[in-house]
């Protein structure tokens, strides 16, 4: 059981790098969709997507060209939006941390890195994090649910 989740937990992480990569235009910048986050509702159903989510946005922001701030920053405000999301699974609060930390968290450091006006950046990043997580996210979500149920 323990290497299933060590497996699922990769292929998240894996899944969450080759989205975003593949995707650079739209996942990158202050204005941005960046559709891997539609996993981020994923700790609501499995724990090791937490660690998953990290390591995939670790890796992904490697390859963004934004340099150690987005590396690391960025990465850690996934981790802390994941984690929220598992601790908050049986609400529909859950939805929200990755919206709102990366809004402020992320816009906040794009304001700086890129030049732009700190709300517009905040406002843009918060907006394509909604796009991803409640339009594709959502679904997603309960497409694996019914998946899951049918096992």
């Amino acid at each position: 059981m323990i290497t299933a989740k060590i497996a699922r937990g990769a292929v998240i992480a894996a899944l969450y790098a080759v989205v975003t990569i593949i995707l650079k235009p739209i996942s990158f910048g202050y204005l941005q969709v960046r559709v891997a986050e539609a996993l981020t509702l994923l700790p609501i159903l499995y724990p090791e997507a937490v660690p998953g989510l990290f390591i995939g946005c670790l890796i992904s922001n490697i390859y963004g060209g934004l340099g150690p701030i987005d590396i690391f920053l960025g990465s850690l405000t996934t981790l802390a939006a994941a984690w929220l999301t598992y601790v908050w699974r049986r609400s529909w609060i859950a939805y929200l941390p990755p919206i709102l930390l990366n809004g402020v968290i992320v816009g906040a450091y794009l304001s700086y890195l890129l030049h732009v006006h700190i709300l517009l950046a905040m406002g843009s990043v918060a907006t394509g994090e909604a796009i991803a997580v409640l339009a594709l996210g959502i679904p997603l979500l309960k497409q694996i649910k019914k998946i899951n149920v049918g096992q």
